[in-house]
C-alpha cells in the first residue's frame, strides 16, 4: 500500500498538471519580464489600431449600423428609447472586441490569437437580424457560447473533423464573395435593401445609375491605396535600411486605421465647410457598454417576442455559428503553433467563455481573426498579455473617440471590408486539388455554389453531406480485381481481390462482380478464391451475402473460399453461421484447393510456371484505373491471421 504522503504528493502533481493545462497563464506568468512586457505593449497597440476600424466595418456588415442620422425633437418616451438604442448599434463591433482579449489572457493557449469580430461572423449575424433588431445578435452570441461550452465539456470537438479542407475552402471563398458584394452598396453610395447574394447583385446592377460619384471615387481610391499599402512591407531593402523597413511594415500593418482616420478628417473638414459629399456613419453615443443579462425577449414593432420564438427564428444558426467559430479558431491556433500540439478542447472552452461573457456587454458572436493574429505574430508578441493593451485601446476608443465616428465615410469602411476578404478567396487551391484528387473538387464546388445561391448554412451542410457521401462511396463500390492463377499442384483458380471492407452497401455489387468473373473468366469451372488480406472489417449482411454467393457457385461446381481474413472478419463469418470456407494463409491454400476439387497433387516440373497469390503490394499495381490507392507494406506476411486450433470456433479450416 502506498503511504498517505505519497498519495498527497501524487494528488498535488495531478492538480498542478491540471492547472497548467486548463490555465495556461500559470505557465508563462512566472517567467514574465520587462522585455516581454515591451514586446506585448508594441504588439497590443498595433493590433488595437487594426481591430478598431475593422470592428466598425464589421458592425456595418452585420447590419448593426445606426438607423438615425441626427437628433430629432419631439419624440415620445418610446421614440427616445428606440432612438437611444439605435444610436449605439455601431458600437456593437467594438463591444465585441475587448472581452475576448481579456478572457484569452487567462485561458488561451496560443499567444498569437486575438479574439474578436470577423467578417465571417458578421455575415452570419447579418443573415439572422434581417427584419429584426440587434437583440438577436446578442442572444446569438450567448447561445453560441453555451453550445461551444457544451461541446467542450462533452469533448465534441471531433465534429470539426467532419468539415474537410475542400468544404472549408468552398465555404470561406463563398462567404468572401458574399461579403465583398454586400459592401458594394456602401462603396457606391447606394441605398437599398436586399436579401442574399443573387438579390444583392441584381439590385446593385439595377441601381448603378444612382451611384454617388463622391462615394464611388472615395471607395475605389481607398481600395487602391489599401492594396498598395499592403505591398509596402514586401519591398526588398538592403540590410542597412532596417529602420526604413520597420517603418514600411508599420505603415502596412496600420493601413486600415490610417485610411479611416484620413477619410474621417477629410469628411470633417468638408462638413465644416460646404458640407460633406460622402455618406457618413452617423451619430454614435459614447460610453462603455452596460453590464446586463442578454436579451431573452425583445420587441419587434408592437409585438413581444419570447425567448422560444427568438430561438426558433435563429434556427440552425444556433449550431452552425458555434461550429464555424471553433473551426476558424482551431485552424488559426494550428497555423501559429509551429508544430506544437493544440488542445482543441481548451480553445473550445476559451471561445465559449468569451462569447458568454461578451453577451453581457452587448457583443455579437466572435472567434479568432486570422488577419489580426498574423499582425500580432509579426509584431513580435511574447505572451497572451498583449491582449490587455488591445482591450484597453478598444475601451479608450469607446470612451473618447465615439463622437468622431460620425465623420467616418461609409465608403471607406466598405473598402476596408473588401480588402480584408478578397484575399480569403482561395482560388489557388483548385489546381492542386485537380492534380491530386479531382473528387475533392465536388464538395468544394458544391459548398461554394450553394452558399452563394441558397445560403451559408445550407451550403456548408450540403458540403459536409457531399463529403460524407464521397467517403461512403468506396464502401459501396470497393475496388475489385479478378485474375486466373495456377497453383503449384497445377490447379487453376480465380482470385478476386477486394480492396475495401465488406459492409452491407457493397454486398450486391461484389456478388454480381464475382458471378460475372466466375462465369466469363473462370468458365464456370474453376474454384473462386476471394482475397481478404486488404479487408479490414465486415458485417452480418456481408457475411450472409457471400454465403449465398458461395451456395450459388458451389451448386455449379465452383467452390468459394476466403483467403487470409483478419481475425475480426473471420469472427463475423463464424458468428453469422456462414458455411463459406476460410483459408487462413497462403500455405494452406494449396491443400484446400486439392481437397475441394477432389484432385491429387501433380508433379511439379522444373519448367512449370506457377502463379502463387500476390504479395502485399499497392493495390494500384493490380488496377491502374482505380481512384483509391491503398498503400500496404511490401514485405510478405507469412504468418496466419488466426492460429489453427486456438480459434477453431471462428473459422472452418480445411
Amino acid at each position: 500500500m502506498s503511504s498517505p504522503s505519497k498519495y498527497r504528493l501524487k494528488k498535488q502533481h495531478w492538480c498542478k498538471r491540471f492547472l497548467r493545462r486548463k490555465l495556461p497563464i500559470v505557465q508563462w506568468l512566472p517567467q514574465y519580464n520587462s522585455e516581454k512586457a515591451l514586446a506585448d505593449l508594441i504588439a497590443g497597440i498595433t493590433v488595437g489600431l487594426t481591430v478598431i476600424p475593422q470592428a466598425l466595418a464589421y458592425a456595418t456588415l452585420a447590419g448593426l449600423e445606426p438607423q438615425v442620422r441626427k437628433r430629432i425633437g419631439g419624440l415620445n418616451t418610446h421614440g427616445c428609447r428606440w432612438f437611444s438604442r439605435n444610436l449605439r448599434d455601431l458600437e456593437y463591433g467594438l463591444y465585441s472586441s475587448f472581452m475576448g482579449c481579456f478572457v484569452y489572457i487567462v485561458l488561451g493557449s496560443c499567444k498569437e490569437i486575438t479574439l474578436g469580430p470577423t467578417a465571417l461572423m458578421a455575415l452570419m449575424v447579418y443573415q439572422q437580424i434581417q427584419g429584426r433588431n440587434t437583440d438577436y445578435a446578442v442572444l446569438l452570441c450567448f447561445l453560441t457560447g453555451l453550445v461551444q461550452l457544451l461541446m467542450g465539456v462533452l469533448h465534441l470537438g471531433v465534429l470539426i473533423d467532419f468539415i474537410s479542407v475542400p468544404v472549408t475552402v468552398g465555404f470561406t471563398s463563398a462567404t468572401s464573395v458574399i461579403i465583398a458584394v454586400s459592401q458594394l452598396k456602401g462603396l457606391l453610395g447606394l441605398q437599398f435593401k436586399s436579401g442574399g447574394f443573387i438579390d444583392t447583385v441584381k439590385k446593385v446592377v439595377i441601381n448603378i445609375p444612382n451611384a454617388r460619384l463622391a462615394d464611388s471615387a472615395l471607395g475605389v481610391s481607398c481600395i487602391i491605396i489599401l492594396l498598395l499599402m499592403r505591398k509596402i512591407k514586401d519591398i526588398n531593402l538592403p540590410p542597412s535600411q532596417k529602420a526604413l523597413k520597420k517603418a514600411f511594415w508599420l505603415l502596412s500593418t496600420s493601413r486600415n486605421a490610417i485610411i479611416v482616420i484620413l477619410c474621417s478628417l477629410a469628411a470633417f473638414l468638408l462638413e465644416k465647410g460646404s458640407g460633406s459629399p460622402f455618406k457618413l456613419t452617423g451619430t454614435v453615443r459614447s460610453g462603455l457598454p452596460d453590464l446586463k443579462l442578454p436579451p431573452f425577449s425583445t420587441n419587434i414593432g408592437n409585438k413581444n417576442v419570447t425567448f422560444i420564438e427568438m430561438c426558433s427564428d435563429l434556427g440552425s444558426s444556433i449550431v452552425l455559428v458555434p461550429i464555424i467559430g471553433v473551426l476558424g479558431n482551431v485552424a488559426i491556433a494550428k497555423a501559429f503553433a509551429s508544430g506544437d500540439s493544440i488542445d482543441a478542447t481548451q480553445e473550445l472552452l476559451t471561445l465559449s467563455l468569451s462569447n458568454v461573457l461578451g453577451s453581457f456587454v452587448g457583443a455579437m458572436p466572435i472567434t479568432g481573426s486570422f488577419s489580426r493574429s498574423a499582425v500580432n505574430h509579426a509584431s513580435g508578441v511574447a505572451t497572451q498579455f498583449g491582449g490587455v493593451y488591445t482591450g484597453i485601446l478598444v475601451l479608450l476608443a469607446l470612451s473618447l473617440l465615439t463622437p468622431y465616428f460620425y465623420y467616418i465615410p461609409k465608403a471607406s469602411l466598405a473598402a476596408v471590408v473588401i480588402c480584408a476578404v478578397i484575399f480569403m478567396i482561395e482560388y489557388e487551391v483548385v489546381k492542386p486539388m485537380w492534380r491530386s484528387r479531382r473528387a475533392d473538387l465536388v464538395p468544394a464546388l458544391a459548398t461554394f455554389a450553394l452558399c452563394l445561391m441558397v445560403g451559408v448554412e445550407l451550403g456548408i451542410v450540403a458540403g459536409v453531406v457531399t463529403n460524407i457521401l464521397l467517403l461512403l462511396y468506396p464502401s459501396a463500390r470497393p475496388q475489385l480485381h479478378a485474375q486466373i492463377l495456377l497453383s503449384a499442384s497445377g490447379i487453376n483458380y480465380l482470385l478476386v481481390t477486394v480492396g475495401n471492407s465488406l459492409y452491407f452497401p457493397s454486398v450486391e455489387y461484389i456478388r454480381q462482380y464475382v458471378e460475372r468473373a466466375a462465369k466469363k473468366q473462370a468458365d464456370c469451372r474453376m474454384p473462386v478464391v476471394i482475397d481478404c488480406r486488404y479487408v479490414l472489417g465486415a458485417d452480418f449482411t456481408a457475411a450472409k451475402g457471400l454465403c449465398a454467393l458461395s451456395s450459388s457457385l458451389s451448386s455449379r461446381g465452383q467452390p468459394v473460399m476466403l483467403l487470409a481474413p483478419r481475425e475480426n472478419v473471420a469472427a463475423v463469418f463464424a458468428g453469422a453461421g456462414s458455411s463459406i470456407v476460410l483459408v487462413m494463409s497462403n500455405d494452406k491454400l494449396e491443400q484446400t484447393l486439392e481437397d475441394l476439387t477432389k484432385q491429387t497433387a501433380l508433379t511439379v516440373l522444373k519448367d512449370q510456371n506457377t502463379t502463387p497469390p500476390p504479395s502485399y503490394v499497392s493495390l494500384t499495381q493490380l488496377n491502374t484505373d482505380a481512384d483509391i490507392e491503398v498503400i500496404i507494406p511490401e514485405e510478405q506476411n507469412r504468418q496466419p491471421l488466426l492460429i489453427n486450433g486456438a480459434n477453431e470456433t471462428l473459422a472452418k479450416i480445411v
